[in-house]
């Protein structure tokens, strides 16, 4: 193994370390709370915190290529030109099976449009996200993210997921438009993120 190779394994492993530690919890704060509480949750119930980057402050394209469950290749580059979800999840996560519907029915509203969804599955193999998506009805690729990180590395140094649930949205030219941190409650805060990028009213 190379140098170069070692340094990437490495990286993408503290990547991956950092989210499996974070469980389904937005932030060092609230892991430390549940801690001194003497609860092992290791998730935030309730609705995610949005935050939205103005057009004009948005940084360079995410870049990333990877395989989805079936197989098939999955491109940042070739997605450009539609607004793309990103759900980073797994299926032993509560929040994330709450949320599910929600992201279903966004998907499908979208799903004439210049709209992808993709889910990242932070934690789990095959066969687990498998059953996930059977039982909760979910009709858009996943990635497998645990072993390489390929994804959240792709995120890193900008608005990245920090946290699982979380939903990013990237604009037509793969940029970070916005992220939802913790579950989506509901689908009207998707709903209105990905519509504005999608008839280009995003400030």
């Amino acid at each position: 193994m190379t140098t170069r190779t070692r340094i990437a394994a490495t990286a993408a492993t503290v990547v991956i370390a950092a989210l499996a530690l974070a469980g389904c919890s937005s932030s060092n704060d609230d892991l430390s709370r549940q801690y001194g509480s003497g609860t092992t949750q290791n998730y935030i119930s309730g609705t995610g915190a949005v935050t939205e980057v103005a057009a004009d402050k948005r940084a360079d394209p995410v870049d990333f290529t990877t395989k989805d469950t079936n197989g098939d290749t999955v491109s940042a580059k070739a997605l450009r030109g539609k607004v793309v979800v990103l759900n980073f999840w797994y299926a032993g996560c509560p929040p994330c099976r709450a949320e599910a519907k929600y992201l279903n029915q966004v998907h499908d509203q979208y799903a004439d449009d210049d709209v992808a969804f993709v889910g990242v599955n932070v934690r789990d193999e095959e066969g687990t996200a498998a059953a996930f998506e059977r039982t909760f009805g979910v009709d858009y690729p996943t990635v497998l993210d645990a072993r390489d990180g390929t994804v959240q590395l792709a995120l890193s140094g900008q608005i990245a997921p920090n946290a699982v649930p979380a939903t990013i949205v990237l604009d037509k030219q793969g940029r970070v438009a916005a992220r939802v941190l913790g579950a989506i409650d509901g689908k009207s805060i998707l709903q209105t993120l990905v519509g504005d990028e999608l008839d280009g009213k995003a400030s």
